[in-house]
């Protein structure tokens, strides 16, 4: 049987548009005819994202009770029994609450690709595990929720670029974060070195991928000569 693809979208950080790219694709692919569902979708109370769901359908999250109050996650088992051809899971590092049968968002997302489910993903660079000490270097901030790099070397890639001022606006205007959350935000992740550094690792990653692809396709095809595509050091 044929195994599910990942593709992600990819971002510097919160708000540079990667959950409206991941819907506004899923609704492209819905106009041409494949059978696409919205697996789990965090939309941030964000009126623009939330008006890129349109009328793709949505499957209902899973209820479950953790200290007295009930929590919202995503519904493998019910994506599992509708097995559409395509699925989107927004937020590829979260962490699933205790009690749940799998503790993290990707091994989720392996189990529908393990049943012939193609997945369309989000995830901020910072998320990766190899990056770690390189962000809390830069940021001070230790990130709680990472995945494996392995998980993103199995996917297809999809860089979502914002400049940094650009979504410092977006932030200043209320369409990241609440204005509270906002102004917190703007004094310690939301610095413009850290977006900025946060960017160049984004784009670092994603043109590391490009060139993998671009040897992998030379080799296969029997390519020697080199393509000056980007710099080589002798």
């Amino acid at each position: 049987a044929r195994r599910g693809s990942l593709r992600v979208f990819l971002g510097a950080a919160p708000g540079v548009g990667k959950t409206f790219a991941m819907l506004n694709e899923g609704r492209r692919l819905r106009t041409e005819g494949h059978d696409v569902a919205v697996g789990f979708v965090e939309t941030h109370g964000r009126p623009e994202t939330e008006a890129q769901i349109g009328d793709l359908d949505v499957i209902p999250r899973a209820q479950i009770p953790y200290r007295g109050v009930t929590i919202e996650e995503m519904d493998t088992d019910a994506i599992l029994a509708r097995k559409p051809e395509i699925v989107l899971v927004d937020e590829l590092a979260h962490t699933n609450p205790p009690g749940s049968i799998r503790t993290k968002r990707y091994e989720d997302v392996q189990l529908l690709r393990d049943a012939g489910i193609d997945v369309i993903s989000t995830l901020n660079v910072q998320h990766l595990d190899s990056l770690q000490d390189v962000i809390a270097g830069i940021t001070g901030i230790e990130v709680r929720e990472t995945i494996p790099d392995r998980v993103l070397d199995d996917a297809d890639v999809q860089l979502v670029d914002l400049p940094s001022e650009a979504l410092l606006e977006r932030l200043r205007q209320g369409k990241v974060y609440p204005p509270q959350r906002a102004q917190q935000a703007l004094q310690h992740f939301f610095r413009p070195g850290n977006l900025t550094a946060l960017r160049e690792m984004a784009l670092r990653h994603t043109a590391a991928g490009v060139e993998d692809a671009l040897t992998g396709y030379m080799h296969e095809h029997r390519i020697e000569e080199i393509w000056p595509a980007a710099e080589r050091v002798m």
